[in-house]
């Protein structure tokens, strides 16, 4: 069976108020899953496409994930991806992103996504979409902008 891959609700409305949705699929295939918990976070994403699924948690969170004190979204993912043993995580929370990689689950955010994105020829620059991300109130540091789009090459 291929890999299933789980995302969190902060990385699909970032990208669907981009406009930049598909990078998902584009980047991961066309089976992406998500918790109920994150399903009922993203109800505004309409139309929800195909390939982002919902998928039910079949065992009770964990109480190392419970411990982490985080989001119902962030904690029903990690969830979810542990029950799959999926490989990759889409987050953006930095203690969300902290726990899945000490639970063996590597990683990447919205921006991680974004410069994957343009490797792939996916979209022709960041610095726009990362503008735009943080005109809409998603917070990144000055120091991560910097680094981002050093990454880029468009600094």
């Amino acid at each position: 069976m291929p890999d299933r891959f789980v995302t969190n609700a902060s990385p699909v409305i970032a990208l669907h108020q981009l406009g930049q949705l598909q990078l998902l699929s584009n980047l991961l295939g066309d089976s992406i899953l998500v918790p109920p918990a994150v399903s009922n976070e993203i109800i505004t994403v309409q139309p929800r496409p195909d390939w982002l699924q919902e998928y039910p948690l079949r065992q009770p969170i964990g109480p190392q994930i419970l411990r982490a004190s985080l989001g119902a979204g962030e904690s029903a993912a990690i969830a979810l991806a542990l029950e799959l043993n999926s490989t990759l995580i889409v987050l953006d929370d930095r203690p969300a992103r902290r726990l899945a990689k000490a639970l063996g689950i590597t990683v990447i955010g919205t921006l991680g996504l974004l410069l994957a994105a343009k490797r792939h020829g996916h979209v022709d620059a960041v610095r726009p979409l990362l503008d735009s991300l943080r005109q809409r109130g998603f917070y990144v540091s000055d120091a991560l902008y910097d680094l981002v789009l050093r990454d880029a090459r468009e600094f």
